[in-house]
């Protein structure tokens, strides 16, 4: 174990770090989870405290889009509904489920948010450019958000990047608009579990104060300073540490 002073240093570092790694490709709550499994914490309570940390860090990005936001018009209202619903699912079987469910299931959860990390573009490539024109498949986005909502509820780590895959899947407009939106609906995602995690879950509160304002510093400066990089630099960091973390949660 590390020395307490030591411990609350490396989350604030990393804390940054996380939010210009968001600001810029995404990811950086897998940035956070080993920084806590190191002070540490179990895996379960590593997650319950990335989720409460991180979701502040939603507002910048959902404020900062708000313009874009408003266009998304009728698909707010049963998007947003399935958010809230299926975090409140995540939630609920994150804290029903035994603890050994989720030490069996987070390897599988971490390496799926790595593989996601390392192929988002190709996987956006693939399902090509929406018609902007063209009506939503409104049931298969509402189940989609919904089904991509309980998982975050349950393991929040890449949430945002199966957010948007469902949305420019099932949802026609333009990808800006469709980044509004995915930037809401984490949001209203995050602030459940904030809530939930909050009042029943076993969070680290130290490491939640070291973690939100360093976060949200990081957003804002180190998300100038990570733009000067490729976002494939950044991106594959956390791919690389993700895929590692992932490894290291099934064999020990």
């Amino acid at each position: 174990m590390l020395p307490e002073w030591l411990e609350l240093s490396l989350l604030v570092l990393v804390g940054f770090l996380s939010g210009g790694v968001n600001a810029v490709a995404g990811g950086g709550s897998l940035l956070v989870f080993p920084a806590l499994l190191g002070t540490g914490l179990s895996p379960l309570a590593a997650n319950v405290t990335n989720a409460v940390a991180q979701g502040p860090g939603f507002i910048g990005a959902a404020l900062g889009q708000r313009r874009d936001l408003v266009r998304n018009g009728g698909r707010l209202l049963p998007t947003s509904i399935a958010a809230v619903l299926g975090s409140v699912g995540g939630c609920a079987l994150l804290l029903i489920l035994p603890g050994s469910v989720f030490d069996a299931v987070v390897p599988a959860l971490v390496g799926l948010s790595a593989v996601l990390m390392a192929f988002q573009n190709r996987i956006r490539s693939w399902l090509g450019n929406p018609d902007q024109h063209g009506p939503d498949r409104t049931v298969l986005l509402t189940a989609g958000i919904l089904l991509a909502s309980v998982y975050g509820g349950y393991f929040g780590g890449a949430r945002s990047v199966i957010l948007v895959v469902v949305l420019v899947l099932t949802a026609n407009a333009e990808l800006r608009i469709l980044n509004a939106a995915k930037n809401w609906l984490s949001l209203l995602g995050s602030a459940v579990t904030l809530v939930i995690y909050a009042l029943l879950a076993p969070v680290d509160w130290a490491a939640v104060l070291s973690l939100i304002p360093s976060t949200l510093l990081g957003g804002y400066l180190g998300g100038k300073v990570a733009r000067r990089l490729p976002p494939m630099v950044l991106r594959w960091s956390v791919v690389v540490i993700a895929a590692a973390v992932a490894i290291y949660l099934a064999v020990d």
